[in-house]
């Protein structure tokens, strides 16, 4: 195949492939976006079920981060705050469950424990683990599970491991753009990637779906990626958004390794979450419930679309607890959600299977082009994110939300942020 060659290459087209792509063809480079995929969007992915939005990966907008906001309201895409009744269930007996809170807040299941994350802000080290930090305050043993319950679950990372010092990062990073606030796209999340798309093609871009890159040779000044089919793509520099669990695998191989650039993404983790959406009937759960959490079950927080009119439920796992669900077979979850639910909300699991239309999930875990939910940093790993933004012999650049600078891993504004920064970093050489 004769090889095309333009500018620069992006491969990934999840939303921070699309927007450093888009910010190279509107300033006048000819771009090639590379998708291993027949959709773009990456771990942004939308389910339309009739008048039901079942949104597989990323879901909330967290927080007011100024580079979103502003895409959102350029692509005129509405959004509605998250409000409504955070449950309990109490040690499992639906009896007692009541509100725990009616904030607008996506971290208040677990605000009986917030004050030990308010002192996480102030942490300044040595690093160590989040279970070492919390076991240092002496908490009762209740709070002491809470926290390390949210931490896995919110970050999908295993506590034992975690960084203290990270966390704190993420703590106040948060708190500068009102963290605890969520928000959904009304029509679905993936409306946001293909307005982009839309954007970067208008702006001359090339974009090519179906194309798995396997190998990326390069030179100071020269990049030649290889796809699976045996195309060459050509370019002087490319932005690589390859999510982290990828890069570890080494499904896409360097010629010469980045070797540098490499050990920092081997000092990441990659978190794994379980994640189903069950689509009801009629609904079961208290009309304005927004989130359940059920701490002594698997899986520990459930949460509906309220405000918005829906007979949806979604159940989340995240971090080590996720695990043995993910292990599962899809008829094996299916029946443990049902039991689980009919556990917290005091029901006959018979009710809840005579309720239930159908189940919506999507396996990250095994997905071959993410490998994992979203990234979390171990001790000792504070700088590798700085270390992946870095541009490597101003020929390969690397984005996505593991190469966040500001705190915010593992979310779309992350994402959107280091790719506006790769193309930045490309435009200036």
């Amino acid at each position: 195949m004769t090889p095309r060659s333009f500018d620069s290459l992006v491969v990934g087209a999840g939303i921070s492939g699309l927007a450093a792509a888009r910010a190279l063809a509107e300033a006048g480079q000819s771009v090639a976006l590379l998708e291993a995929q027949a959709r773009v969007g990456g771990r942004i992915h939308t389910c339309h079920e009739g008048t039901e939005i079942i949104e597989l990966g990323a879901e909330f907008v967290h927080g007011r981060a100024p580079e979103l906001w502003q895409l959102l309201s350029e692509a005129k895409l509405p959004t509605y705050e998250r409000t409504g009744d955070l449950l309990d269930s109490a040690e499992r007996n639906p009896e007692i469950a009541e509100p725990v809170s009616q904030q607008q807040n996506g971290h208040a299941e677990f605000a009986d424990a917030s004050d030990p994350l308010e002192q996480l802000k102030s942490f300044a080290g040595p690093d160590c683990s989040f279970a070492t930090w919390v076991e240092s305050l002496h908490l009762p043993a209740d709070q002491q599970e809470s926290q390390l319950g949210y931490i896995e679950g919110f970050n999908a990372a295993d506590a034992r491991e975690a960084s203290a010092l990270a966390l704190g990062r993420q703590q106040r990073a948060e708190d500068e753009i009102e963290g605890d606030r969520l928000w959904r796209l009304t029509q679905g999340y993936d409306q946001l990637p293909a307005f982009v798309g839309h954007r970067f093609e208008a702006a001359g871009g090339t974009l090519i779906l179906g194309c798995t890159i396997v190998s990326i040779a390069w030179s100071p000044g020269r990049v030649e990626l290889t796809a699976a089919s045996g195309q060459i793509f050509r370019a002087r520099r490319a932005i690589v958004t390859l999510p982290l669990g990828v890069l570890q695998a080494g499904s896409v191989s360097f010629q010469p390794p980045p070797a540098d650039l490499l050990a920092a993404a081997y000092r990441m983790r990659m978190g794994q979450v379980f994640r189903t959406t069950m689509v009801f009937r009629h609904r079961l759960w208290p009309a304005s419930m927004s989130f359940l959490i059920a701490r002594a079950t698997a899986p520990s927080v459930w949460w509906t679309a309220y405000p918005v009119a829906s007979l949806t439920l979604t159940a989340w796992s995240g971090g080590p607890r996720a695990l043995p669900l993910l292990a599962l077979t899809p008829e094996e979850q299916t029946a443990r959600l049902t039991e689980a639910l009919a556990e917290v909300l005091s029901l006959e699991p018979a009710e809840v299977e005579q309720a239930l239309v159908s189940t919506h999930t999507h396996p990250w875990h095994s997905d071959p082009y993410s490998l994992g939910a979203y990234s979390w940093v171990p001790v000792g790993g504070l700088d590798a994110s700085q270390l992946l933004s870095q541009p490597v012999e101003d020929t390969l650049f690397f984005a996505g939300e593991h190469t966040d600078i500001t705190g915010h891993w593992g979310t779309v504004h992350a994402a959107l942020r280091s790719g506006l920064r790769a193309a930045a970093q490309v435009l200036a050489v």
